[in-house]
């Protein structure tokens, strides 16, 4: 039986925190994520760790996650996936996208990524699209509650691409592109533990204000996203079944 591989292509920086407690955003994916007897790497790319040519082919799949950086920077990393994702577009490859994922992965397709309105930090409930009933193997209902952390959006769809979910915050919080790429604006993987360290990241790098993160955390409340839901989806279409 052949074993089916797949890479994270991790755009962030583990806190200790993270590392010690979920075995860091790799491991949160990878426990969301993986099957038995799949086998699971990690190129972590700000650093210069990308699948090369030779390797992209050995990888049934791939998820794009997080960053602290902006998917509508020109940083040297950020042209590079690019490049890859163009690649794997071009083979039809699975690519899951989160967050700062779904936003490069749009913008490699053609879409235009910026700066929201204000950041968006908490629980959302997004409007899935009629046209999931078209192509999900199970039931999902009309919302679905997410967490998320984002100052920078996708504004503006890939030409051929398909919106899937949409919020009263955000107009583009997952879309599909073909069977094969996948955006989804919101964090499956995070629970209200991750969030409230990442508020204190945020605060520690000056990308908000104290206040407003201490008012963050004092409104967070129980902050349950549809964690089951998300992953059953997520599954289903990283590992070719039958969501697309």
């Amino acid at each position: 039986m052949e074993v089916k591989r797949f890479a994270v292509l991790h755009c962030s920086q583990d806190s200790e925190y993270t590392k010690e407690q979920y075995g860091g955003i790799f491991g949160l994916f990878k426990g969301m994520l993986a099957g038995e007897g799949e086998v699971w790497d990690v190129f972590r790319a700000p650093a210069g760790e990308l699948p090369d040519d030779g390797q992209v082919g050995l990888y049934d799949g791939f998820v794009i996650t997080g960053s602290f950086c902006d998917a509508h920077a020109d940083d040297d990393w950020i042209c590079r996936l690019m490049d890859l994702l163009k690649n794997l577009d071009s083979m039809k490859k699975k690519v899951l996208g989160i967050c700062f994922g779904h936003q490069v992965l749009g913008r490699a397709l053609g879409g235009k990524v910026g700066r929201a309105g204000s950041w968006d930090i908490g629980l959302r409930t997004l409007q899935l699209s009629p046209s999931f009933d078209h192509f999900s193997s199970f039931e999902l209902p009309a919302q679905l509650a997410v967490i998320e952390c984002h100052q920078d959006e996708l504004k503006e769809l890939p030409a051929g691409a398909e919106l899937l979910a949409r919020s009263d915050k955000t107009g583009i919080e997952m879309f599909r592109y073909g069977d094969h790429f996948m955006g989804i604006q919101g964090h499956p993987e995070y629970n209200r533990d991750i969030l409230l360290h990442l508020i204190d990241r945020l605060i520690q790098r000056g990308l908000i204000t104290e206040s407003y993160g201490d008012d963050l955390k004092a409104n967070l409340g129980p902050c349950e996203a549809d964690k089951e839901a998300w992953e059953r989806l997520c599954i289903s279409f990283l590992k070719g079944g039958s969501l697309l």
